[in-house]
């Protein structure tokens, strides 16, 4: 039997079939092949059509059907993953009422932030594990205020993944994560937020049918089933938030172990059993896939915008034509620890929550024009993303989450060993790496929900890992020098 994993991303959507007894990938494809069209209507916006997602996963559907031959009737069963913190509202008839407001759209910030002081920090912050902040529940508030036509329509709300779900079955259903990602769900009683619910004025029927993460969560419908050249009666059985997804992935699932991703934006994700939360919100705690009122797992979430989207910028804009990403890590190589002193602050992706949501822009410090060299450029703006998660991890510490080994896909930034090596240097941590992604994470969690694998166990016991970093003692000096001056930078930008 096989297993289909959806991965519904703002870039693309992803689709993997997987053989669910030796576990590999026999098909996988993405559309579109350019990035999915976002639009921002205003400054800080960021909406997407619902409909491109499900027009993308069918064209990549039919390639993946097509190549692997496979009988529709051999696939047991469907994950689902997907951009976390979106906003989807239907009507009545399933309708869309208007355009998803998506994970880096920033227009609900003030609501959040407000919603923080009159509910009181100390309540959302045990209760929610989280301020209110640019999530799903804050977004809805926007939509109540600026546009009641549209809300006066809602019938249920969703997440990303939800719509898919309810594409392919008809039936609109939810996740504990789901609203825990959206700041809906209160830790304390396990329920949805009253608290939010009631703080924003929502009714309560704007929720849908609450299921288990793994679970036997609805069917593909005779409609859906044609549309997509499925079999009717394929059973939806697991649907998680990307960042969540990606440390199912990577076999993450108890206290202690951490994954990490590295592209447009980072990623480091570590799981805990303690309700705990950080003060300032700087890394945000969700439910983890595996999280249940009787056993606390709780993912606590370290997001960079600024990641590999630097990496990409200096190759568009400081590399020679042709110069590929290979050439770039290699001239890096070249480099001393440190970078000859020159150090590049990542941040020019927007305001970032880790810096309590200061915006101080990317900056480049410390360049002498005797010494630096393309080279130089290319080392420390990988030196600098790391040091950012570096960080971050810093703040993750305070609140139990330590990392002695880190595990991630092989891809993206992971593919330079300068960037592996320096984490691995200024972390002190064993980096892993294995051949997976989303998709595929899905697929294995669409087996363990449909009951076609008897434990997570036994999804993962073929999972392969390519390399291990380990970090190098000897070099632990230089990476903290380099990592100190480059604090300094960042202590002078965002107290400027």
């Amino acid at each position: 039997m096989y297993l289909l994993g959806f991965d519904i991303g703002s870039s693309s959507v992803k689709v993997s079939l997987v053989d669910g007894k030796s576990g590999a990938c026999v098909s996988s494809s993405f559309f579109p092949k350019q990035e999915m069209k976002i639009t921002a209507r205003q400054t800080g916006w960021a909406e997407q059509e619902p409909e491109q997602w499900w027009e993308n996963l069918k064209l990549a559907l039919q390639e993946v059907l097509g190549e692997s031959k496979v009988a529709p009737k051999d696939i047991d069963s469907i994950g689902i993953s997907y951009q976390m913190h979106g906003l989807v509202m239907v009507d009545k008839n399933q309708q869309v009422i208007r355009p998803s407001i998506i994970w880096c759209d920033s227009r609900a910030a003030a609501i959040g932030d407000q919603a923080l002081k009159e509910i009181g920090e100390e309540k959302c912050l045990t209760s929610l594990l989280n301020s209110p902040g640019n999530f799903t529940a804050s977004k809805l508030k926007w939509v109540k205020d600026n546009e009641p036509e549209q809300y006066s329509h809602i019938h249920k709300i969703m997440l990303p993944g939800d719509y898919i779900a309810m594409k392919l079955s008809g039936e609109i259903k939810t996740t504990a994560g789901g609203l825990s990602e959206g700041i809906l769900w209160d830790f304390q009683q396990n329920e949805v937020s009253k608290l939010v619910m009631d703080y924003y004025g929502f009714d309560a029927s704007f929720v849908p049918e609450i299921v288990p993460t793994f679970s036997v969560q609805s069917e593909v419908s005779e409609f859906a089933a044609k549309e997509l050249g499925l079999a009717k009666g394929t059973k939806i059985s697991y649907r998680a938030g990307d960042q969540p997804n990606n440390a199912l992935s990577l076999n993450v699932l108890n206290p202690g172990e951490v994954a990490t991703t590295a592209g447009t934006s980072g990623v480091v994700y570590g799981v805990s059993e303690e309700v705990a939360y950080d003060p300032k919100s700087r890394v945000n705690t969700f439910a983890h896939v595996n999280h249940s009122a009787e056993s606390n797992r709780l993912g606590v979430l370290l997001c960079i915008n600024g990641t590999g989207i630097l990496n990409s910028w200096l190759n568009k804009n400081v590399a020679n034509s042709g110069i590929s990403y290979e050439k770039m890590n290699e001239m890096a190589s070249e480099i001393a620890i440190g970078s000859d002193g020159l150090s590049i602050l990542p941040f020019g992706n927007g305001a970032e929550r880790v810096l309590e949501n200061k915006n101080p822009g990317a900056t480049l410090a410390g360049i002498n024009f005797n010494i630096h060299s393309q080279a130089h450029l290319f080392r420390a703006a990988q030196e600098g993303i790391v040091f950012s998660f570096k960080y971050g991890m810093e703040v993750m510490e305070t609140i139990g989450i330590n990392a002695n080994v880190i595990r991630a896909g092989k891809a993206n930034m992971f593919l330079s060993p300068i960037f592996r090596e320096t984490l691995a240097g200024i972390t002190g941590a064993t980096i892993e790496l294995y051949n997976t992604d989303g998709s595929v994470g899905a697929a294995r969690g669409a087996g363990i929900g449909s009951g076609y694998y008897s434990s997570s166990q036994e999804a993962f016991s073929n999972l392969t890992k390519l390399e291990t970093i380990k970090p190098d003692p000897q070099r632990a000096a230089a990476y903290q020098a380099a990592y100190e001056s480059w604090k300094k930078e960042l202590e002078k930008a965002i107290n400027k």
